[in-house]
């Protein structure tokens, strides 16, 4: 398998394509985007940010590369590149039909973080024999450029961009899948920008997860709710396949448990005291329960909607 870079960019600003020119990305307007020395390319643009340093801040994504990178989530990285492989499997299964072919396979995380998960999808794949040459391109996109930059550091491989899913800066058409892991996901932009059959990944936190943690900082657990249609698939894809993982995890020292908690939405949710609490614990053992859902992108009605990059 050859990686190779992925070059489908388009501007954040009026939709046309960027094209290299020397450490530039440039669109036929004139508006350029420098490739940054650590290895990203900056592509939110001022008025589309929330805040003035909008996702993650440093502190926290030291706190998530700590965590994720002694190997506390494996488990679902594994689920999550089993499932891409199975995408890319097909995809090339396709190519097999077609001698002589180099049938390239394109994946986007979609909120990327410090780039864990594609880490682990890089060797994943990196791994697998066939029995023709296949092209491998990998996309980390973040709105934390404190997370990006992180991502960047720890592998060249990638492209990886600070950019927002509300307005992803990547060709239509121009992926196979796309991984949505605990993060927010903005189906109308992954429809656009996946090829037809395209998948999306999506972990979610099933009714379980960290319930160990949240009955710690929190006096009382909130009734799960159940949501009417919660099960169907958003519009322009079909779900075709989900499971459940489901594991104990014992952590061991107040720094793990401060940078797990620092990782979640109880980080900012919880009361000074629930914190206080979990700051006191030297030991936990939490239950890790989260949902992998596989969608696949379902034949268009008419013409593909127009790229969200143009206002």
């Amino acid at each position: 398998m050859t990686i190779t870079p992925f070059n489908h960019l388009i501007c954040p600003l009026d939709g046309q394509s960027l094209l290299m020119q020397q450490n530039s990305w440039r669109c036929a307007n004139g508006h350029s985007f420098d490739n940054a020395r650590q290895g990203y390319v900056h592509l939110l643009p001022v008025q589309n940010k929330r805040s003035l340093a909008p996702g993650d801040s440093k502190e926290m994504v030291a706190a998530r590369q700590r965590f994720l990178s002694a190997g506390h989530y494996q488990p679902i990285a594994a689920a999550v590149a089993q499932s891409v492989a199975e995408a890319f499997n097909t995809v090339v299964a396709g190519a097999e039909h077609q001698p002589g072919t180099k049938e390239s396979f394109s994946c986007l995380d979609a909120g990327c973080g410090e780039g864990y998960y594609l880490r682990q999808l890089d060797a994943c794949l990196s791994g697998q024999k066939q029995e023709q040459e296949q092209q491998l391109s990998l996309v980390g996109l973040d709105i934390s450029k404190p997370a990006v930059l992180a991502a960047a550091k720890q592998s060249k491989t990638t492209r990886w961009l600070v950019a927002s899913n509300a307005n992803i800066p990547l060709a239509d058409g121009s992926l196979g899948c796309i991984l949505s892991l605990f993060g927010f996901p903005v189906y109308p932009e992954f429809r656009r920008v996946l090829r037809p059959g395209g998948r999306v990944m999506v972990v979610d936190a099933g009714p379980d997860h960290l319930r160990e943690l949240r009955e710690v900082i929190y006096p009382v657990l909130k009734p799960e709710i159940d949501k009417p249609n919660a099960s169907e698939a958003p519009p322009g894809f079909q779900t075709i396949g989900r499971q459940t993982i489901n594991f104990s995890l014992a952590l061991v020292g107040e720094g793990t448990i401060a940078d797990l908690l620092a990782m979640t939405p109880h980080f900012y949710r919880a009361k000074a005291e629930g914190l206080a609490r979990a700051a006191a614990l030297g030991e936990l053992e939490v239950t890790v329960d989260v949902r992998l859902t596989v969608l696949e992108t379902t034949p268009a009605d008419g013409a593909s909607a127009p790229s969200a990059a143009v206002k």
